[in-house]
């Protein structure tokens, strides 16, 4: 069996960065990204519908689906899964149209979300559930953002270092869960 070429990207993301992406790529992912769940996701949504200004720039921006649990002593952050993706299904093509340029989390993705992501030039990482502790490693810093009343669920700017992760879903709309399924039937 041969071993998988590692990608090795930067986030904020570029288009072209975007358009080198494609379903089934393993990336290792440095720079910054940032930290929201459904309560975080359904407040930016609401402030865009009055006009107001979301608390970061989303144009370029990585979102990572996580509910940190608490930091131990001499830690950065505690265990930090990936969330189920689809459970920010209605708010991410509205994210995606502000400019957001990918998303790590786990599990399918709706049709909208794929739309979305062919429209606009986005891509959806899958990390790995059940491996909360291993993630928490590349995350080499953590500032409180927006929402700090949402606990684990608050808006937080990770500075990560080879963070690991899989395309899922490039800016084609080709959706590795899919792809990986029909290979193995045809096997």
């Amino acid at each position: 069996m041969s071993e998988a070429i590692i990608k090795y990207i930067t986030a904020p993301l570029s288009a072209e960065t975007i358009k080198d992406l494609h379903a089934g790529d393993v990336v290792r992912i440095s720079g910054y990204i940032y930290t929201a769940r459904d309560a975080a996701h359904k407040r930016m949504t609401e402030a865009l519908a009055k006009g107001e200004q979301l608390p970061f720039d989303v144009r370029d921006q990585v979102i990572y689906y996580v509910g940190p649990s608490p930091a131990k002593p001499g830690e950065i952050v505690g265990s930090a899964g990936p969330t189920t993706s689809g459970r920010m299904d209605k708010y991410t093509p509205t994210m995606i149209e502000q400019g957001m340029r990918g998303m790590i989390g786990k599990g399918l993705r709706s049709q909208e979300v794929i739309d979305a992501c062919v429209k606009h030039g986005a891509v959806y990482f899958a990390a790995v559930g059940g491996a909360a502790a291993v993630i928490a490693k590349s995350i080499k810093g953590e500032e409180m953002i927006a929402y700090e009343d949402l606990g684990p669920e608050a808006i937080r700017r990770y500075e990560v270092k080879d963070f690991p992760a899989i395309v899922c879903i490039d800016s084609e709309g080709n959706d590795f869960y899919k792809v990986g399924i029909a290979k193995y039937s045809k096997e």
